[in-house]
Protein backbone atom coordinates (compact mmCIF):
# COMPACT_ATOMS: atom_id res chain seq x y z
CA UNK A 1 0.00 0.00 0.00
CA UNK A 2 1.04 3.65 -1.17
CA UNK A 3 0.11 6.64 1.63
CA UNK A 4 -2.01 9.07 0.06
CA UNK A 5 -1.27 12.77 0.68
CA UNK A 6 -5.11 13.73 2.17
CA UNK A 7 -4.81 16.41 4.58
CA UNK A 8 -3.05 19.86 4.05
CA UNK A 9 -2.69 21.27 7.64
CA UNK A 10 -1.55 25.06 8.81
CA UNK A 11 -1.45 25.50 13.19
CA UNK A 12 -2.59 29.21 13.36
CA UNK A 13 -2.27 31.65 16.14
CA UNK A 14 -5.92 32.90 15.94
CA UNK A 15 -8.40 30.93 14.26
CA UNK A 16 -11.10 33.29 13.68
CA UNK A 17 -8.58 35.57 11.84
CA UNK A 18 -7.33 32.51 9.60
CA UNK A 19 -11.24 31.25 9.16
CA UNK A 20 -11.73 34.74 7.82
CA UNK A 21 -8.49 35.22 5.38
CA UNK A 22 -9.15 31.58 4.29
CA UNK A 23 -12.59 32.08 3.28
CA UNK A 24 -11.79 35.51 1.40
CA UNK A 25 -9.99 33.42 -0.72
CA UNK A 26 -13.05 31.22 -1.26
CA UNK A 27 -12.65 28.43 0.98
CA UNK A 28 -15.63 26.93 2.25
CA UNK A 29 -15.18 26.53 6.32
CA UNK A 30 -18.63 25.39 7.98
CA UNK A 31 -20.26 27.95 9.87
CA UNK A 32 -19.01 28.38 13.73
CA UNK A 33 -15.86 26.80 12.69
CA UNK A 34 -14.29 30.31 14.23
CA UNK A 35 -15.29 28.90 17.55
CA UNK A 36 -13.48 25.67 17.42
CA UNK A 37 -10.03 24.53 17.79
CA UNK A 38 -9.98 22.33 14.92
CA UNK A 39 -11.58 23.31 11.31
CA UNK A 40 -11.52 22.25 7.89
CA UNK A 41 -12.41 22.88 4.19
CA UNK A 42 -12.89 20.68 1.18
CA UNK A 43 -11.16 21.24 -1.44
CA UNK A 44 -12.27 20.94 -5.34
CA UNK A 45 -8.96 18.31 -5.78
CA UNK A 46 -10.19 15.90 -2.85
CA UNK A 47 -8.09 17.08 -0.64
CA UNK A 48 -8.91 18.94 2.99
CA UNK A 49 -6.83 21.98 4.19
CA UNK A 50 -7.01 21.63 7.59
CA UNK A 51 -6.35 24.66 10.32
CA UNK A 52 -5.86 24.10 14.27
CA UNK A 53 -5.12 25.97 17.03
CA UNK A 54 -1.91 25.94 18.65
CA UNK A 55 -3.72 24.53 21.80
CA UNK A 56 -4.83 22.00 19.94
CA UNK A 57 -1.40 20.48 18.65
CA UNK A 58 -0.15 21.16 22.08
CA UNK A 59 -2.77 19.05 23.76
CA UNK A 60 -1.69 15.91 22.23
CA UNK A 61 2.28 17.35 21.89
CA UNK A 62 3.10 19.22 24.90
CA UNK A 63 6.43 20.03 23.99
CA UNK A 64 5.87 21.37 20.90
CA UNK A 65 6.75 24.73 19.80
CA UNK A 66 5.67 27.41 17.14
CA UNK A 67 8.26 27.82 14.80
CA UNK A 68 10.15 30.82 15.08
CA UNK A 69 10.17 32.03 11.90
CA UNK A 70 7.34 32.17 9.26
CA UNK A 71 7.06 30.49 5.72
CA UNK A 72 7.47 27.10 6.38
CA UNK A 73 3.97 26.38 4.51
CA UNK A 74 3.17 27.71 0.94
CA UNK A 75 -0.08 27.30 -1.00
CA UNK A 76 -0.50 28.83 -4.47
CA UNK A 77 -4.18 30.10 -5.42
CA UNK A 78 -4.99 29.36 -9.29
CA UNK A 79 -6.93 32.37 -10.89
CA UNK A 80 -8.38 32.21 -14.02
CA UNK A 81 -6.99 35.24 -15.46
CA UNK A 82 -4.27 37.13 -14.92
CA UNK A 83 -6.73 40.02 -14.30
CA UNK A 84 -8.22 37.81 -11.13
CA UNK A 85 -4.63 37.72 -9.68
CA UNK A 86 -4.72 41.72 -9.57
CA UNK A 87 -8.47 41.70 -8.23
CA UNK A 88 -8.00 39.06 -5.60
CA UNK A 89 -4.73 40.66 -4.43
CA UNK A 90 -5.98 44.04 -3.95
CA UNK A 91 -8.95 43.15 -2.23
CA UNK A 92 -6.63 41.06 0.07
CA UNK A 93 -4.85 43.75 0.56
CA UNK A 94 -7.44 46.44 0.83
CA UNK A 95 -8.96 44.16 3.65
CA UNK A 96 -6.11 44.43 6.27
CA UNK A 97 -3.46 41.80 5.03
CA UNK A 98 -0.33 42.28 4.11
CA UNK A 99 0.70 42.34 0.36
CA UNK A 100 4.09 40.44 -0.04
CA UNK A 101 4.54 41.07 -3.41
CA UNK A 102 2.37 42.87 -5.79
CA UNK A 103 1.50 41.37 -9.13
CA UNK A 104 3.88 41.01 -11.82
CA UNK A 105 4.34 39.54 -14.87
CA UNK A 106 7.05 36.59 -14.32
CA UNK A 107 9.48 35.54 -16.42
CA UNK A 108 7.64 31.53 -16.35
CA UNK A 109 4.49 33.08 -17.70
CA UNK A 110 2.69 33.88 -15.11
CA UNK A 111 0.90 36.61 -12.79
CA UNK A 112 2.62 36.12 -9.62
CA UNK A 113 1.56 37.45 -6.33
CA UNK A 114 1.91 36.17 -2.54
CA UNK A 115 0.07 37.70 0.15
CA UNK A 116 0.42 36.74 3.69
CA UNK A 117 -2.41 34.87 5.98
CA UNK A 118 -2.51 35.80 9.90
CA UNK A 119 0.61 33.63 10.51
CA UNK A 120 2.86 34.85 7.95
CA UNK A 121 2.81 32.14 5.56
CA UNK A 122 3.30 33.18 1.72
CA UNK A 123 0.14 32.52 -0.01
CA UNK A 124 0.49 32.84 -3.91
CA UNK A 125 -2.15 33.86 -6.14
CA UNK A 126 -1.24 32.72 -9.99
CA UNK A 127 -2.92 33.21 -13.60
CA UNK A 128 -1.25 31.94 -16.36
CA UNK A 129 -0.64 34.68 -19.12
CA UNK A 130 -1.56 35.07 -22.93
CA UNK A 131 0.30 33.17 -25.50
CA UNK A 132 2.52 35.68 -27.32
CA UNK A 133 3.53 35.17 -30.23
Amino acid sequence: MTPQLDVIGIVVTDMSASIAFYRRLGLDFPAGSEERPHAEAALPNGFRLTLDTEATIKSFHPTWQPPTSAGRVGLAFRCVDPAEVDAVYTAIVDAGYHGEMKPWDAFWGQRYAVIQDPDGNGIDLYAALPATD
